[in-house]
C-alpha cells in the first residue's frame, strides 16, 4: 500500500501540468484594448467552453485567414471583450458588418467582439460574428507589469 501515495502524487502532478499547458499567454499589440489593456501588457488567459463565455470577459482569439490558411500559423492572437454571446440581441449600432442584424439573435456559435478602443480596433465591426471556434480562452489576469506604466 505504500506505492498508493507516489501513484497519487504522479496522478495529480500529471493533471497539473495537463491544466497549466492548456493555458494561453497573450501579448496586448496596438491600442485597441485601451484603456484596459495596454501595448505590450501580457494576459494570461484559460481555455473555456463557448457555452461559459459571458458578455463582459475578454478573450483571446485566433485571427481569421483570409484564403488559404497556412499550414504553420503564427501564433498572433487577438484580446477583445465580449459584447453579445449566442441567444443575445445584436447591439445597435456596430457599423457596416451587422448593421443589418440588430436587434436579431446572435446566432449559436457566434460571438459579438468588440476592442475597447472603437477608432483602433478591427473587431465585429468590420469582420462581423466571430466563431465560437476562434476562442481560445478568457483573459484570467494581466502578468507583470503594466506596459503603459512602466515610468518611475
Amino acid at each position: 500500500m505504500w506505492w498508493l501515495i507516489p501513484a497519487a502524487l504522479a496522478v495529480a502532478a500529471a493533471a497539473a501540468l495537463r491544466w497549466a499547458r492548456r493555458l494561453v499567454v497573450a501579448t496586448v499589440s496596438g491600442p485597441s484594448m485601451e484603456p484596459a489593456f495596454a501595448d505590450g501588457d501580457r494576459v494570461l488567459a484559460r481555455p473555456v467552453r463557448p457555452g461559459r463565455v459571458r458578455p463582459g470577459q475578454v478573450v483571446v482569439v485566433l485571427p481569421e485567414y483570409e484564403g488559404v490558411r497556412p499550414r504553420r500559423p503564427a501564433r498572433r492572437l487577438l484580446i477583445k471583450r465580449v459584447v453579445a454571446v449566442p441567444g443575445d440581441p445584436v447591439p445597435d449600432g456596430l457599423g457596416p458588418a451587422l448593421a443589418g442584424a440588430a436587434g436579431t439573435p446572435v446566432p449559436s456559435d457566434r460571438f459579438v467582439l468588440l476592442g475597447d478602443n472603437p477608432g483602433h480596433s478591427v473587431d465585429s465591426r468590420q469582420e462581423g460574428f466571430f466563431a465560437a471556434a476562434r476562442i481560445q480562452g478568457v483573459v484570467v489576469r494581466r502578468l507583470g507589469e503594466t506596459a503603459g506604466n512602466n515610468s518611475q
